[in-house]
Formats: structure tokens, sequence, C-alpha cells
């Protein structure tokens, strides 16, 4: 592969991977979350695929396919399951922040990214380094969801867009975080996914909802 067609494919994967982490951050609609965040593996797995190719290794080759069925395949599921049995709830009706002020937060939060990126970017001049500031804000975007969204399973996918952009940093920097420490990331992550849904199951089941501020409410009353 040659340099020019490497830096393409790598800034069209980068750039597919904020642009999931966006409209995650606008869109109300959890099904419409849910795809585009089986989108966003889609993306990862590209971006890692491209590194990959480009450094000419069957061991990345073959984390980009488990991440592409993980993150693109098992959580979007999972996380389907979880809808499908929350009742009528499928939506985002009350997030702490609106559109508007959630896409200028994004806005933001990307200028934070490549500022604080640069020393880094400085130590390794290379097309991976430049696009870690993408990584960076798509963890720093999840974290925003996290905090602003009042629904668990939101919160969830909140969790999950953090855990892509450290995923992306790592490959960026590293070339490579090694098929054993990739895998044993991933199954922890599928653990916790496993574990909130039993527990949003739960939730349910016994109150009714799972509107953490509703909850919090009837804790205090």
């Amino acid at each position: 592969m040659s340099d020019t067609v490497f830096v393409q494919l790598l800034d069209l994967a980068c750039g597919a991977l904020l642009l999931t982490a966006v409209l995650i951050l606008w869109r109300r609609e959890l099904t419409v979350i849910i795809r585009v965040f089986a989108v966003q593996g889609v993306a990862l797995a590209a971006l890692v695929a491209v590194l990959a190719a480009h450094e000419r290794s069957a061991e990345l080759g073959a984390v980009a396919v488990g991440i592409a069925v993980l993150r693109a395949g098992v959580l979007p599921y999972l996380l389907r399951r979880v809808l499908a049995r929350g009742g009528e709830v499928r939506r985002e009706t009350r997030p702490l922040v609106n559109v508007a002020s959630s896409l200028l937060a994004a806005a933001v939060l990307t200028m934070l990214a490549y500022a604080v990126s640069q020393p880094l970017i400085a130590l390794a001049p290379s097309p991976a380094t430049q696009a870690v500031p993408i990584g960076l804000t798509v963890v720093l975007i999840g974290f925003f969801v996290l905090v602003t969204r009042r629904r668990a399973l939101s919160q969830l996918v909140g969790f999950l867009l953090m855990d892509n952009g450290i995923t992306a940093v790592g490959f960026l920097t590293t070339a490579g975080a090694g098929l054993v420490v990739e895998l044993g990331v991933s199954l922890d992550v599928l653990l916790v996914v496993l574990v909130l849904q039993i527990l949003t199951t739960r939730m349910r089941e016994t109150f009714g909802d799972a509107d953490l501020d509703e909850l919090r409410e009837l804790r205090d009353s």
C-alpha cells in the first residue's frame, strides 16, 4: 500500500469514527443511536485494517476482524436486546443538555482534543499520530454523552464510545496494541455490557423504568 493511499484510507476511517460519535450525540432515538454505534464499530475495524495493511501485519488483521465482530455485531445486538426489553421507552426524552448545546460542546471538545494532542504528535510525527486527536475527541464525546444523558442505555453507549476512542488512540500511537491485549480489553467490555444488561433489566422489572434521575427521586422520597 502506497503512503498516499494509506493516508487517504486512514483519514476516511477516522472521519467516519468522528462523524458517528457526533451523530450519537445529536440523535435522541435509541434505535438510531444503536445503529450508528454499529457503524462506528465498522469504522474502527476499518481503521485497524488500514494499519494492518500498511504494516503488513497478520496479527493486526486478525484484531480488525475481531473488532468488527464484537463492536459492529455482538455489542449492538446486546444493546438492541436491552432496548427490546425496555417496553415503550425508545427515546432519550430529557437529556441534561439540548441538541444545539451538545453540538457546540462537541466542537469545543474537538478543539480541546487537538490542543492537548499536539505535544504527543510532535514526539513522533506520522500520519497515524496526526489522527490521534480524532480518537481523543471520540473519548471526550463519549464522556459527555455519559454525563448528560439520563437513560441507562444512553449512558452505556457513552461508555462504549469512550472505549472505542481509547482503542483508536492505542492503535494509532502504537501501531497495534497486540492481539492478546485487545482480546482481554474486548472481553472486559463485553462482560461490562452483559452485567449492565442484567442490571438494567432488573431495574425495569423492579421500578418500571431505567431513568436514573427518577430512580434517585424515588430513593430520596
